[in-house]
């Protein structure tokens, strides 16, 4: 019931934003359950992003970032890679380059368990995933950079 509340007392901005991150939250994680990675990518990557270098606004990192956060407490399962994969497609909705990062910790929790985590990156700065120490604690891996860079 708390949660009700708090989503009767949200903005009707800040409640659009809620349903638009609640469906791409759910419409990723279908996605990953469903199909490959590659065919997550090739949806994310069909949006159109004309300038690789733009900069974000830092309004719409925050927005972006509140309203996944929000939308995947209520979708189970929504992982750092769900959300990660459904703010990089929000921004490129709005027109904005990415990256998902992939990573794992530099140093592992347990011997032989690996703990791969996703990051949203707007440039330099993170925009899901966690903080700029969790951030420094990783070994990069694989980025999904949008626009998909051109091949010679």
């Amino acid at each position: 019931m708390g949660a009700l509340r708090r989503i009767g007392r949200l903005s009707r901005r800040e409640a659009g934003l809620l349903v638009q991150a609640l469906g791409t939250v759910l419409r990723v994680r279908l996605h990953l359950l469903r199909h490959t990675h590659d065919d997550l990518r090739r949806l994310i990557g069909s949006y159109p992003v004309p300038d690789a270098q733009a900069e974000v606004p830092r309004a719409d990192l925050a927005e972006i970032a509140w309203s996944v956060r929000s939308a995947a407490r209520l979708v189970p399962g929504a992982s750092c890679l769900t959300q990660a994969s459904a703010g990089q497609l929000l921004l490129a909705r709005r027109g904005y380059p990415s990256t998902v990062r992939l990573s794992v910790p530099a140093r592992a929790a347990a011997p032989g368990k690996l703990a791969p985590h996703a990051w949203l990156m707007a440039g330099n700065t993170i925009v899901l995933g966690g903080t700029v120490a969790d951030y420094a604690s990783h070994r990069m891996l694989h980025d999904f950079t949008l626009p998909l860079p051109v091949l010679k």
